[in-house]
């Protein structure tokens, strides 16, 4: 069970794993088009950082040693659904997501990268994109809350400031 807040926001944690080098993972969602950034529900009283070492596991087969945590965003990022999106007879009711990101770095290899950890995998397959292209692939009304997440994480994948600032100016350009 997730924690729904008060005002119908599904508290969910997000990660951006990174190969060191620009690159981040996204997963295809399985059975479908779509792409993502790994990304799970927070349960009731569960801490924040436990969701994502849970979530990290069930979606992308990878355990704690697998990761270096380089950073979080500061808040929750939050984003509404779409109407039709809406499940109207649940309850409490979800109208949307509120996300704690984590930006991650690979230590493994990526071959320890796998889908069948959980009974329902939510991914079938992944790749290596540059830092800002999920902006461009993941589904429309997801695409604010992963450029706040990308753009507040960048400081930390690109300390030298170069490649997250041009990056970002490129995508933005590119994505309207």
């Amino acid at each position: 069970m997730d924690f729904i807040d008060e005002h119908g926001y599904r508290a969910n944690v997000g990660m951006i794993i990174t190969d060191g080098r620009g690159q981040v993972l996204i997963a295809g969602r399985r059975g479908q088009t779509g792409w993502q950034f790994p990304q799970g529900g927070v349960r009731p009283d569960e801490p924040v950082e436990n969701a994502m070492y849970r979530e990290l596991r069930e979606e992308v087969g990878l355990e704690p040693e697998d990761v270096d945590v380089v950073g979080r965003t500061r808040d929750w990022l939050r984003y509404r659904l779409p109407r039709r999106y809406i499940r109207r007879d649940s309850s409490p009711r979800c109208i949307g997501q509120k996300q704690r990101w984590f930006l991650l770095r690979l230590l493994s290899d990526p071959a320890a990268l796998r889908f069948d950890l959980s009974e329902q995998p939510e991914f079938d397959r992944c790749r290596w994109v540059d830092y800002w292209q999920p902006v461009k692939e993941v589904i429309y009304f997801k695409r604010h809350v992963y450029e706040q997440a990308l753009t507040e994480l960048s400081p930390l994948a690109f300390p030298d400031g170069q490649a997250g600032v041009a990056g970002r100016l490129a995508g933005e350009h590119a994505g309207r």
